[in-house]
């Protein structure tokens, strides 16, 4: 974690509203609703509308999960963000991804536990955190097995896990319990 206390509390459940109670009682996981969404219910209008992006990204994206994950970890990793890489690892292994293709994701595009399409994927994750710009080397190379919708829900992931990296990073929301650090 960048910061070791949150710099916006998260809110404890007797403090709830009834629009926050709305917001919050579905996204209970493993038990109970997580600092993240806590946290983002300090700004209700702006947590309900993210919200609806970030389920269309988890959950209704032409991505398949495995490469999703691979996505969200990489950018994760890039920006330095425990709760996210710490929340996707265990989203990630639940996706198909081992605890060597978890490591190998630090390690980047050059690891030896991609296949081509999960290589180009890694360094577009890395082409966009750098230069918000997939080379054209890399989107031909995706496109070869990528359709339109797909290459535009890579951009879209990428971009929405860079944003909650950021917003998690300066927010100091703090890790659940349960888990795993970098």
């Amino acid at each position: 974690m960048r910061l070791n206390k949150p710099r916006i509390s998260p809110l404890e459940e007797e403090n709830w509203n009834e629009q926050q109670k709305q917001l919050l009682a579905p996204q209970a996981m493993r038990g109970k609703v997580q600092n993240i969404f806590l946290t983002l219910a300090n700004h209700e209008k702006l947590a309900k509308r993210w919200m609806v992006f970030a389920n269309h990204i988890l959950h209704k994206s032409s991505l398949q999960p495995r490469h999703r994950e691979i996505l969200i970890l990489r950018i994760g990793w890039l920006c330095q963000a425990g709760y996210e890489w710490g929340q996707h690892v265990l989203i990630g292994k639940a996706s198909g991804l081992t605890d060597s293709d978890i490591s190998a994701i630090k390690e980047g595009h050059q690891a030896s536990n991609w296949d081509q399409i999960e290589t180009l994927l890694i360094k577009a994750t890395d082409e966009l955190h750098q230069d918000a710009f997939v080379s054209d080397a890399t989107w031909n190379g995706l496109e070869k097995s990528y359709s339109q919708e797909q290459l535009m829900d890579l951009v879209f992931t990428v971009g929405q896990y860079n944003l909650v990296s950021m917003a998690l990073n300066s927010f100091g929301v703090q890790a659940e319990d349960d888990l795993p650090g970098f």
